[in-house]
This record gives C-alpha cells, sequence and structure tokens, in this order.
C-alpha cells in the first residue's frame, strides 16, 4: 500500500536526489508528532491545519527547511499541494477502478535543509510532475534506500530499519526511515522518521502507540543539544494486512506490534546518533536506581550533553571527574554515600567515592573503542533511563562552521 518515487529538483549545486515522495493509493490513517521548538517551519504549521483522518501522500523535500519564511513559504506549500492533489487525481483515473479525487488538505510535507533561505517553490513545481511520473507500485530494498538517501543533508549514511510480527494470527510489516545529524536534541521527537505499516489500525490508536514509543528512542537521544524547528515523526498504516480490528489501545493482540515498533524507533534512533555530525564514537548511559524516570532522564541527558565529557570521550581520556560534574549539575537529589560509576565492566566509582582498585591504564584502553558504556546507579529508588549520544570532535566544528558556504 506505499509507493515511492524520489527524484533531483536540483535544490543542490551538484544533483543528488532531494525530493521524496511516499503516495498510498488508497489512502492511509496516520499520526505525527512535532517538535516542541516555540519556532517552527511552515511544513509543520501546514501539516497542523490539515485536520483530514487520511492523507494520500508524503512529501519531503531536502536544502531548505522552509522555517523563518513567513507567508512565501506556506503559500508555496499550498500551490505545491494543489498541483500533487491534481496530479495524483489524474493518476487514480489512469490506474484505478474506482478512482479518488485526492484534495491538498490530503497532502502533507516534510522540510530539511537551511532556515531562513527562500523557499524553492518553482524548483519543486517544475518536478512534481515527473516525481508523479516516476512513482513505483512495486518495490525492493533498493527503492527503499533511495529515498533513505533523498531526505539525508549533513548525514553520511543512509538509515533504515524493519521488523515483521503480528497482529492476532495476521502477520503484519513495519518499515522506517530516518534522518539526522546534527541540531539534534531529543524534544518530542528528533530529525525526521517516518514509519509505514501494513497493519489495519485507527489514528486514535496510532498516536498513541507512536507517542508511547518515542519516550525511550528518539527522545533519548541528543547529538548535540540542539532541538529542531523542523522535527517530525509520522506512522501510517495502509490496512492491507486486514487484521482483526483493534478497537483499544490496551488490546492485548497490540503486545508484539507494540514491541516491534519499538524496535524501528530505536534502531533508527541509534542510527542517527552513530552518524552524528563528526563522530566517532557511540556512548549509551544507563542510569537506574533513580526515585523515578524523570530524574534519572535528566541525569543521563546532563551526561550525554556535556561538552567537556564528550570532548574527553572524544580524547579517549577515562577523565571521570567530568562525569561527576554532569551528575551533580542535573538537579536531582543523589544518594552520594552509594553513588556508583562504572565505564563499560570497569568500576571507578564504588560507595560514592573512587574504587580501590580503580585502573586508569585500563579504562583508558577501554576509551579507545568505538562503543563506550557510561552506568550510573544513584539508589534514590528503582527508576531507570538509557540516552545514547556521540563524542564531540573537530569534525563537528569544521562540519558546522561550513554548513552554508
Amino acid at each position: 500500500g506505499v509507493s515511492i518515487s524520489t527524484i533531483s529538483a536540483n535544490l543542490y549545486e551538484e544533483p543528488r536526489d532531494d525530493l521524496v515522495m511516499f503516495y498510498f493509493r488508497d489512502g492511509v490513517n496516520y499520526a505525527s508528532l512535532y517538535t516542541q521548538s516555540k519556532i517552527i517551519s511552515e511544513n509543520i504549521r501546514w501539516n497542523l491545519n490539515q485536520k483530514t483522518k487520511k492523507i494520500f501522500s508524503l512529501i519531503i523535500n531536502t536544502r531548505n527547511a522552509n522555517c523563518f519564511t513567513g507567508k512565501q513559504g506556506y503559500k508555496s506549500l499550498e500551490k505545491i499541494a494543489e498541483l500533487i492533489s491534481q496530479q495524483l487525481t489524474k493518476k487514480q483515473l489512469e490506474d484505478e477502478d474506482q478512482p479518488k479525487k485526492i484534495k491538498p488538505k490530503e497532502i502533507i510535507f516534510g522540510c530539511t535543509g537551511t532556515i531562513g533561505e527562500i523557499f524553492p517553490e518553482e524548483k519543486i513545481k517544475d518536478n512534481i510532475p515527473e516525481l508523479v511520473n516516476k512513482i513505483k507500485y512495486t518495490q525492493n530494498k533498493y527503492i527503499w534506500t533511495k529515498a533513505a538517501l533523498g531526505i539525508m543533508t549533513t548525514d553520511t549514511k543512509p538509515k533504515l530499519a524493519m521488523e515483521e510480527c503480528k497482529i492476532g494470527n495476521t502477520k503484519v510489516k513495519i518499515y522506517g526511515i530516518a534522518k539526522g545529524s546534527g541540531m539534534i536534541e531529543p524534544n518530542m521527537a528528533t530529525t525526521l522518521a517516518y514509519i509505514f505499516t501494513d497493519a489495519n489500525l485507527s489514528n486514535d490508536i496510532l498516536k498513541k502507540l507512536l507517542k508511547k514509543n518515542v519516550a525511550n528512542t528518539f527522545n533519548a537521544i541528543s547529538c548535540d543539544g540542539d532541538t529542531s524547528t523542523n522535527d517530525m515523526i509520522a506512522i501510517f498504516s495502509t490496512g492491507k494486512a486486514n487484521n482483526q480490528k483493534i478497537l483499544n489501545f490496551t488490546d492485548k493482540k497490540l503486545s508484539e506490534f507494540d514491541t516491534s515498533l519499538n524496535k524501528v524507533l530505536l534502531n533508527l534512533a541509534k542510527r542517527v546518533v552513530s552518524d552524528g555530525e563528526g563522530a566517532s564514537k557511540f556512548i549509551t548511559i544507563n542510569v537506574s536506581k533513580c526515585k523515578n524516570e524523570i530524574d534519572a532522564k535528566k541525569i543521563a541527558l546532563s551526561v550525554a550533553n556535556s561538552p567537556l565529557v564528550k570532548t574527553a570521550i572524544a580524547g579517549e581520556d577515562p577523565n571521570w571527574g567530568r562525569v561527576i560534574m554532569a551528575i551533580g549539575k542535573a538537579g536531582p537529589k543523589i544518594n552520594l554515600n552509594k553513588l556508583s560509576i562504572k565505564f563499560g565492566a570497569i568500576t571507578i566509582v564504588e560507595g560514592g567515592k573512587l574504587d580501590q582498585s580503580y585502573d586508569e591504564k585500563q579504562t583508558a584502553n577501554y576509551m579507545k573503542g568505538e562503543n563506550i558504556e557510561i552506568n550510573i546507579e544513584t539508589f534514590t529508588g528503582k527508576k531507570n533511563f538509557t540516552a545514547y549520544t556521540m563524542d564531540l570532535t573537530k569534525k563537528y566544528i569544521e562540519i558546522n562552521a561550513d554548513y552554508r558556504s
């Protein structure tokens, strides 16, 4: 029930796919979550204004965020949506036994790229007929990879994930793509991520599933502590699997789907972190034995977002004092007499003081690995939270110093 098309609308100086269309020929149920930033892009404003229960197309452009573009940016989307609706209605007449008239409000947008530049309305409109003409009803990994490549900006690799599971006795599929490398700090959903399933689920259940499962996936990652104006995550349900109708979010028949959706989201979220701008290390921060999950998350993200912690890890320096600093400034109470800190399986702090058997050379050797794990126990309760981040390297500064040049 998902068809894909990608083309180059020449939004970059060098030709590359920069315009991606997902077409749902029978319409889909969907749910989206957006950035909590007080400054939002015009495509998010557009999406929030469309109150339809089903949509027929998602269009994503790169190179331009369509943020701080004012009336021009929004009106451009109106005109592009009008043109797409005409072209897809024509395609319905050509291909369907019972053609539908597709309306502009049944189309939503994803935009990513530079903030404050005039939105390239004409370039995109000029390429819509070809984009619709290149729609592929058949699917393979190559087409999905092209879509994932087409939504990238400073990413160095495409991000895809998939799972198969069951709702009741019916097998269903979940596919996902994402982009993100910089300006990444969780605040609802981070980056752009799009999830597609052939499950038959209502908009309300999709929204509840999405909201629940971003909490420990896309809301548990940070690359640089910055929340984008364009953050968007959406899930689309085609209903083609014809599973038994689910009336309640708590239905036990949903448990396998719930777990699989979390796996897809966590897989994509980790791929965003591992491809963070200039990253050389993937860092997992496990905070446990906390009073509540909120406190655990505050401590985990305080460590994840500390430039001092991140640069020490980039330099392969086991400077655990910086982790102590980040825990202390986070705010939540800790039981200092019991506080425990480990790098991987190496105990550094035990019972609130440096462990007697601590070996700096052994820890320095551990820091040379690509995957670094920091384990913190605060002994104030039983709750935990895991955050994922990357190190801060000279390459990060180079990428962002040269971002627009």
